[in-house]
């Protein structure tokens, strides 16, 4: 069960990922498809490196609504790495 919950969780991402149909020129991505493709885009880029269907960035997009829900969404998603990483380093030179 435990390996079934990560495997599920990375099919759901994989379906709400950029580049799929849904959007076109005339109905593009907006703000918050933006901030979702942001939050997910370290997996898609993962999937994407062996899916040729799979793209990390929405390019039918709303312009610069899209790219600063984009923009939000990894930095919300990925933005306290460094500081996690500083904070282990800190740490480590305490002990």
């Amino acid at each position: 069960m435990r390996r079934l919950v990560p495997i599920l969780l990375l099919v759901l991402l994989a379906g709400c990922a950029p580049g799929s149909e849904r959007f076109t020129a005339t109905a593009p991505a907006g703000f918050w498809f933006g901030l979702w493709h942001g939050c997910i885009s370290f997996f898609t880029l993962v999937i994407g490196i062996w899916s040729d269907s799979v793209h990390v960035y929405e390019v039918d997009n709303s312009g610069g609504w899209y790219d600063l829900g984009f923009v939000m969404g990894v930095g919300s998603a990925w933005g306290r790495s460094g500081a996690i990483w500083k904070d282990r380093r800190k740490k480590k030179d305490e002990d």
